[in-house]
Order: structure tokens, then C-alpha cells, then sequence
């Protein structure tokens, strides 16, 4: 298997994709004409929009997205050239700032936003090679087998 989309369910399709249009630089891909769905220029693994009218099609119940809610627990990435200058763009076109951008132990900058509908979002520089040094780690209590 391969990850094909990410979907996320929203009040209104059309304009959370604007949103990642202004906030983001993304471009629209597709918007079906119903406007219960639609898809932003992300590569091969699809990031996607759901209307709620569509996803309570599904059989299933889950919690909506809000702002005034915790974040949920997982997020959206977006690597970035210059993380901060993203970040910045972001928040401008809207997003909320949950997290401004600062440097991980591993040398990756990170920051984090949340979208019109309270989804978390990332915005960080590309990974790079691990930066551990393998000789200074305590690998003792690892068993012999592997975890």
C-alpha cells in the first residue's frame, strides 16, 4: 500500500481551499461541482477537503474540527524553505499561530498554525540526516532481539 490522500472534513469546501490558497501557496486541483469535495495540488499523495454533509454519509460518527476546541491530535505538515517567512504568511491570511518557529534538538525548524477549521498544521524545514551519534548512545537495555 501507499498513502494516496489526506481528507479533511469541513463546513465549506471552496473556502477552506482558498484558505490554503492564501495561507499556504497550495494550488486548487479540483472541486467538484457540488462543492462536497475537492483536492489542493499536492503531489501524489492527495490533500483533500470533505464536506460534513458527505463524510456523515459514511456510516460513521467523528468529532468535528473547531477552533474552539483542543487541537486534534494529529496534523497536516508543510516543509518550507524559509520557515519563518511561512509561517509569517500564514498567520496573515488568517491561520492562527500556536507555535512559532524554533529550532529542534535533531536541527529542524518547526512551527505550527491552525487552518479555518482548527485543524493543526505544521509549516518546517525538510528533515535532515539524523544527527545522533550512534557511538554516545546507551543501547544496553535494548534486548538482543529488538524492541
Amino acid at each position: 500500500m501507499k498513502l494516496g490522500y489526506t481528507l479533511i472534513y469541513v463546513d465549506d469546501v471552496a473556502a477552506t481551499m482558498k484558505f490554503y490558497e492564501k495561507a499556504f501557496g497550495l494550488k486548487s486541483g479540483f472541486l467538484h461541482d457540488s462543492g462536497q469535495y475537492g483536492e489542493m495540488v499536492t503531489g501524489d499523495t492527495k490533500l483533500g477537503f470533505v464536506h460534513h454533509d458527505t463524510a456523515g454519509d459514511h456510516g460513521f460518527k467523528y468529532q468535528k474540527l473547531s477552533l474552539k476546541k483542543n487541537a486534534p491530535g494529529l496534523e497536516i505538515a508543510f516543509v518550507a524553505d524559509d520557515v519563518k517567512k511561512a509561517f509569517e504568511k500564514a498567520v496573515k491570511a488568517g491561520a492562527i499561530s500556536t507555535s512559532k518557529p524554533k529550532k529542534k534538538p535533531w536541527g529542524q525548524i518547526v512551527s505550527y498554525v491552525r487552518d479555518c477549521n482548527g485543524m493543526l498544521v505544521e509549516i518546517c524545514s525538510a528533515m535532515g540526516q539524523p544527527q545522533t551519534n550512534l557511538a554516545k548512545l546507551d543501547l544496553d537495555h535494548i534486548p538482543k532481539n529488538g524492541l
